[in-house]
């Protein structure tokens, strides 16, 4: 059996590295989000949005586009709107049922599209599939794991690797308090 002290070392050297690891996923999704931004002008959901629209060739309604991307309606629409005021979109009621509207690029939001560098959840998406099941199983598991130890599993989030709010508009429930609501939530 090993020295206690040895031991104790040793389990916060794990600890460390985990810490660490947290950090550098943290970080990297912030300086993405920040390259995203100084390169574009834009943000990953705005860029994953973007390439949703040009993929459903303006044939899909605001609701299917948010079910697509993960997002609420609520946060497509909000993305939608600052999106059109910048010139890269459009809306355009649909002809088969008026009471629907499709969104639409514009040339101009098709050439940012084009000049966009890769989001970082498809470059992380690519390198994971190429990982074995158990493998992606795993990792899973050891993430929700550590969801659940930071007392975040009860926070909603969607499949976006970014920073802060996904539509970058001011809320009545900033990210701090929604964290503090679901921190208190869990502890019912």
């Amino acid at each position: 059996m090993g020295n206690p002290g040895e031991e104790e070392r040793a389990e916060l050297d794990r600890i460390e590295e985990v810490l660490i690891a947290l950090r550098r996923v943290i970080r990297a999704t912030d300086l993405h989000s920040k390259h995203l931004s100084k390169t574009t002008g834009l943000t990953a959901p705005q860029i994953l949005l973007m390439q949703a629209i040009r993929n459903s060739e303006g044939n899909t309604t605001i609701g299917d586009l948010a079910g697509e991307v993960s997002l609420s309606q609520a946060t497509v629409t909000n993305i939608i709107d600052r999106l059109e005021r910048r010139g890269y979109v459009f809306r355009e009621r649909s002809q088969q049922d008026r009471r629907k509207v499709h969104a639409c690029l514009t040339d101009q939001g098709l050439q940012v599209l084009q000049e966009a560098p890769m989001p970082l959840q498809d470059q992380f998406a690519r390198q994971f599939s190429d990982l074995h099941e158990w493998e992606q199983t795993m990792i899973i598991a050891a993430l929700q794991r550590v969801a659940h130890m930071m007392d975040a599993q009860h926070i909603d989030a969607s499949p976006v690797l970014d920073v802060g709010n996904l539509d970058r508009h001011p809320a009545v429930d900033d990210d701090t308090s929604a964290y503090a609501s679901a921190l208190d939530a869990s502890r019912d």
